[in-house]
């Protein structure tokens, strides 16, 4: 994962920990979940727009 073991890990955690505080740490976390999930449902929205209207334009050009 990007390049990082488990001991970096670790010592990014306790940097985290120490500059944000136990108790504003899992809001955090929360609110950084949500925004991934969201922007992966934007893109895929986006993706399946994409497919379900070049259909449509083929089919126009092969009726024309």
């Amino acid at each position: 994962m990007f390049g990082l073991g488990t001991q970096e890990l670790i010592i990014i955690l306790g940097i985290a920990l120490f500059i944000f505080g136990a108790k504003k740490l899992p809001e955090i976390g929360k609110g950084l979940g949500k925004s991934i999930r969201e922007f992966k449902t934007s893109v895929s929205g986006e993706e399946e727009k994409e497919a379900s209207s070049q259909p449509k334009e083929i089919d126009k050009e092969n009726k024309a």
